[in-house]
């Protein structure tokens, strides 16, 4: 397979590169986590560096980006290059599609989530207030470089936040992606050379999600599984449970409200893979049974309902069927349904806490 790919998309197509990072032209801005500022700073770059926390993408931080750039003399023939996570990742995209109406702008994601995932595909999330992701728009970067030296320095918790994300891709897929993920079974320590296969077969298979249904209309929708789950698990425990991995557990959380809500007797085989392996995956955080505690399991609906992709109605949650390809439900908002629901969070952070137990 290429290490070099395209991805089409209705603002034009933009390039994915499997290498290592070019040179950084002058008259760039370096937008990047704060961890990467003082070595462009040493190179003699304009750099805004970024605290990356959750807190960073909150819509009133915007602001005070927008003003650094115009500070730096950003004007619309600048370039900016965004090095960092998915935080960094949704502040460029917000903020570069706004400033004096689009500014262009290449991306270089330093974890492996951002990697397999969250760096094709063009979106913004920002939080407003107490709300997760709540507003955003599509705009993506003219160039995506994934430079594997990143990849080497990561530690097993970000490892495994991305292998979550990578494993939910593929098993969204209803070809072979899954059973091509299983096949290489990738690990926590695996070295660099193994992730860059897994990265390729991710992006790849995520190629045809967003292709197909660019604005998240129809099929690109089912990569938000383990996402509503996910979201009000890391939002009820104050964000100490990594996106990455919350939405491991939120996988789990699924899994079991499709058994409570009998969609099958007995669980087809490509749910007890997924299952098997989401377990093996976690059990690799010891740090688990000290983060689930921190859940507030009444806070729990709450945030669930808070989601964006749910109508005044019903709720929206996706669910493998009973051949363990996933669908997406519209849920009535009963008092049953949040029981169901309810049950499920309560299981998954338990059989989590067992995982990392182990």
């Amino acid at each position: 397979m290429s290490d070099s790919f395209k991805i089409a998309s209705s603002a034009g197509e933009y390039a994915v590169r499997i290498g290592s990072t070019d040179a950084v032209r002058a008259d760039t801005i370096v937008l990047c986590d704060q961890f990467f500022a003082p070595a462009y700073q040493a190179q003699g770059l304009k750099v805004i560096g970024i605290e990356a926390t959750e807190a960073a993408k909150s819509l009133d931080r915007m602001g005070d980006i927008i003003v650094a750039m115009r500070e730096f003399g950003a004007n619309r023939k600048t370039h900016v290059l965004a090095v960092g996570g998915g935080v960094i990742q949704d502040i460029a995209t917000f903020v570069t599609s706004i400033y004096m109406r689009g500014l262009q702008w290449d991306y270089v994601p330093t974890t492996l989530l951002g990697m397999v995932d969250s760096c094709i595909g063009g979106k913004s999330s920002i939080n407003v207030g107490a709300y997760k992701n709540l507003v955003g728009n599509f705009y993506p970067p003219q160039t995506v470089v994934i430079d594997m030296k990143f990849a080497a320095t990561l530690n097993t918790e970000q490892r495994v936040a991305g292998l979550c994300e990578a494993v939910k891709i593929c098993f969204a897929h209803t070809g072979s992606a899954f059973d091509d993920y299983l096949a290489m079974n990738p690990q926590p320590h695996d070295a660099p050379e193994q992730l860059r296969d897994v990265i390729r077969l991710s992006l790849m298979t995520k190629r045809w999600f967003i292709e197909i249904d660019e604005h998240d209309k129809k099929e690109r929708l089912l990569l938000n599984y383990g996402h509503t789950f996910g979201h009000a698990i890391e939002s009820a425990c104050d964000f100490v449970i990594p996106h990455g991995i919350a939405v491991g557990i939120g996988v789990l959380a699924s899994l079991h409200f499709a058994r409570l809500n009998q969609h099958y007797p007995t669980p087809p085989q490509r749910v007890q893979q997924m299952e098997a392996y989401m377990t093996r995956l976690l059990a690799n955080l010891p740090q688990l049974p000290g983060w689930i505690p921190q859940v507030l399991v009444a806070d729990l609906m709450r945030r669930f309902e808070a989601d964006k992709k749910h109508s005044a109605s019903h709720y929206a949650v996706i669910v493998p069927d009973a051949q363990g390809q996933l669908v997406r439900l519209e849920l009535p908002k009963t008092d049953a349904s949040r029981t169901m629901l309810q049950q499920a969070f309560e299981a998954a952070l338990q059989q989590a806490a067992t995982c990392g137990a182990a």
